[in-house]
């Protein structure tokens, strides 16, 4: 089969003898990939961030599909159904799974004590292969996978498996208030999309950071928030307690993760050193810029060893900060009656579809912030639809 292919750090490579995966527990389903994505999370694998990424594996974590073949176990699917794979792999029975918490599931990355199992994402995250590619094998396929409603269009569904529950998740986990003014930090897809659900908290104010004018611009219009570009704000601490009547913002979150930019000292040893697991520069400004009893939300991908943080400020100020993977499967319900509602319209991010043989210059030009990209969509050569 056709599969993306890692070769080590900004070297992908389109496999086209991959063997196509085989059922190896009676629980699994094997699914062809209809669609598939291009995470801002991917980049920091492409980029050589994420420890124990290894050579010859395939990336995605946002997939949808149809089920061509089912394990003996399998009750819920059938063959020839369309399904959306939230980007979990969760096992459903254990009792962080029972709580609804299936980015913490304990079994089904039982080597690590740090998170539970994602597709496509380095051994770190259990090792299982991800979605850029022809069939993946879904494991727990009577507990992830949901049926894609007849309604919902397909690329709605594929950004249902990551980006909108993210997004959604790190709104939620801000505990917003009616009226709150938040902070997101970051204008990819997922702050993007934390920008949005924040209004359908309740929100009274949202101001979203970047410092690419093109993605200020696009959440500017599509989630209908206030944009600063932090290359002309000065300190933007300063300039975020300005503007929140020097109070700080109820909520801030931290949609950006391991490769933010915006300090040097933190990109030297985040980036470059890699001393830490990537640079907090995000996270300093969210834990300054939040009010004294405010929150801090915090989805943006970290390595799994120490950061520099500064706790004392977090102490003192006495801040909330909660982060999470997000449970998708959990959310899945009320995000696709936002869709019916018209409150949501996922597929009005992607601004480019790509052919899967097309991967690598896919991921350079995601990378790259080229051709004002926000998001990518990639399509098997098999897919008729």
């Amino acid at each position: 089969m056709l599969a993306m292919n890692y070769r080590g750090p900004f070297r992908i490579r389109v496999d086209k003898n991959k063997p196509v995966p085989e059922i190896k527990h009676p629980n699994d389903a094997i699914v062809r990939v209809t669609r598939s994505c291009i995470c801002g999370s991917d980049l920091h694998l492409y980029r050589g961030r994420v420890p124990d990424t290894r050579v010859g594996m395939t990336f995605g974590h946002e997939f949808t599909g149809e089920v061509v073949e089912i394990g003996s176990s399998v009750q819920n699917l059938k063959v020839g159904d369309r399904v959306l794979v939230p980007f979990n792999v969760g096992c459903g029975s254990c009792i962080n799974c029972k709580q609804g918490l299936y980015g913490n599931c304990m079994e089904s990355n039982p080597m690590s004590a740090a998170c539970g199992g994602f597709f496509g994402y380095a051994h770190t995250g259990g090792g299982y292969d991800g979605g850029q590619a022809e069939f993946v094998r879904v494991p727990y396929a009577d507990v992830g996978p949901m049926i894609i409603p007849p309604d919902i269009d397909i690329e709605d569904a594929v950004l249902l498996t990551d980006v909108v529950p993210t997004g959604y998740q790190a709104a939620e986990m801000g505990e917003i208030k009616m009226g709150d003014t938040v902070v997101v930090f970051g204008a990819g897809p997922v702050g993007i999309f934390a920008a949005k659900s924040s209004w359908l908290l309740g929100a009274g104010r949202v101001i979203v950071v970047d410092c690419l004018d093109y993605r200020l611009e696009f959440v500017k219009n599509y989630a209908q928030c206030e944009v600063y570009n932090y290359k002309e704000m000065g300190d933007p601490v300063l300039f975020l307690k300005k503007i929140t009547d020097y109070l700080g913002a109820d909520v801030c979150i931290d949609a950006v993760g391991a490769e933010a930019t915006g300090n040097a000292m933190q990109t030297l040893t985040g980036q470059k050193l890699m001393l830490q697991a990537g640079s907090a520069t995000a996270l300093h400004w969210a834990i300054n810029s939040v009010k004294k009893g405010g929150v801090v939300s915090v989805v943006g991908v970290y390595g799994p060893t120490d950061n520099l943080v500064p706790i004392g400020n977090m102490v003192n100020k006495g801040i909330t900060i909660r982060g999470n993977q997000a449970s998708v499967k959990r959310h899945l319900p009320h995000l696709i009656e936002h869709i019916r509602a018209g409150r949501l319209n996922p597929k009005a991010i992607i601004t480019h579809r790509v052919p899967l043989e097309e991967i690598a210059d896919a991921y350079h030009m995601f990378s790259s912030k080229l051709d004002n990209c926000i998001k990518t969509v990639l399509i098997p050569p098999s897919v008729s639809y």
